[in-house]
């Protein structure tokens, strides 16, 4: 279906946060997230970027809303979806049906009955 304001309209980049493999990086490696801060200015983000949610990678202007975001469904479906792991190119393939050791197959010939 054909977008409606053009082309461009398709990507969902208003809404878009940071993808769960960058954001497993951050928990993972505290450097990691002091270098995706620093490409933003203090200035630009709420609260003077004091206030972040790494699981989510948002940015709020107080403490009582982080709380609250922490409470919410949306927080909850962040944690989850990191705590089961990226998948791996393997798991793709596997799925796909590419490179899966099901065992060797083996032909028997059938047995016929002979009497009809």
């Amino acid at each position: 279906m054909p977008a409606i304001r053009g082309p461009k309209s398709k990507k969902k980049t208003r809404r878009y946060t940071r993808d769960l493999d960058a954001i497993s990086a951050d928990i993972s490696d505290p450097a990691h997230l002091a270098r995706h801060k620093a490409t933003m200015h203090a200035d630009d983000l709420p609260a003077l970027g004091m206030h972040y949610c790494v699981s989510c990678a948002k940015f709020f202007e107080s403490e009582t809303n982080l709380v609250a975001h922490t409470r919410g469904k949306v927080h909850k479906r962040r944690v989850k979806q990191l705590a089961e792991g990226a998948h791996t190119q393997r798991e793709a393939e596997e799925a796909v049906g590419l490179r899966t050791d099901n065992g060797t197959r083996t032909t028997e010939e059938m047995a016929v009955d002979e009497e009809l």
